[in-house]
């Protein structure tokens, strides 16, 4: 199955509703970027009226995870996936609609090949980066990823 923004973004209202309620929505897929926005608002601000720390993490997570579940996809093998590690820095408030975007769709790629040559785990650091409406850098988050290809 080809991963589309909609079809991303309805299965977080059925799956991840925190995320889907909270205004995560994916933009658009490629096979080097993905591109997630969050909207401030109410649900998702913190007592000092800007985006909660969370709520960014949750859509800066998220072109991260879609780039490794497409990569996987394309790979058609099984691959075990998992978050091991995550870190963030904050610049500027959060408030309007914040872009993030990961640019690590071929370093999975390689990540998932080295797996099913050597038959170990991978580690992988992906890096999503938030920005404002006007281009200013708000948070950056860096994802450490475990794959590991299942033997066939």
């Amino acid at each position: 199955m080809k991963l589309t923004p909609a079809k991303v973004n309805f299965f977080n209202f059925i799956k991840l509703p925190l995320a889907y309620f909270g205004g995560v929505r994916v933009k658009s897929i490629t096979e080097k970027e993905a591109i997630v926005t969050i909207k401030h608002k109410w649900m998702n601000q913190n007592p000092f009226k800007s985006m909660f720390w969370a709520a960014q993490g949750m859509a800066a997570e998220m072109p991260t995870g879609i780039l490794v579940m497409q990569a996987i996809e394309n790979s058609k093998r099984k691959v075990s996936m998992l978050v091991t590690h995550q870190e963030a820095d904050f610049f500027k408030k959060a408030t309007g609609k914040i872009t993030f975007s990961c640019t690590g769709g071929n370093e999975i790629r390689e990540a998932i090949q080295k797996s099913i040559e050597t038959g170990e785990g991978q580690k992988i650091v992906l890096t999503s980066e938030g920005k404002n409406k006007d281009g200013v850098v708000v948070s950056n988050f860096s994802f450490h990823w475990s794959l590991r290809v299942k033997p066939l």
